[in-house]
């Protein structure tokens, strides 16, 4: 198991609707996504990463894949932070009308 996972390890299970989702801690989050705390702390400041209720210190650990997606953006291509989560939320959003789409389409 590796450094990471062993750390990862003790996460627990909060259920949010359909199905459960991992809860994250600070800490867990900045290792999961490979930032530091500062840089945490950065986006949680801009509004580009919220907490799973306010005041807490716990996150989803689709926050964590949201925070690597946007690194990446970030470093791959140049895209700031706030450029970056809105690339994010625009490919959200254009997911979401494609299957919305699909679904609509009358079968053939």
């Amino acid at each position: 198991m590796s450094r990471a996972a062993r750390k990862l390890s003790h996460l627990s299970l909060v259920n949010r609707g359909e199905r459960p989702a991992i809860e994250l801690t600070a800490q867990e989050l900045v290792t999961a996504a490979g930032i530091t705390r500062v840089r945490l702390g950065r986006l949680l400041r801009l509004g580009l990463v919220e907490a799973t209720a306010p005041g807490a210190n716990t996150f989803t650990a689709a926050t964590a894949a949201r925070v690597r997606r946007m690194c990446r953006l970030e470093r791959d291509l140049g895209v700031n932070f706030v450029g970056a989560a809105l690339i994010l939320d625009l490919v959200t959003r254009l997911e979401q009308l494609q299957e919305e789409l699909a679904r609509l389409r009358p079968m053939r």
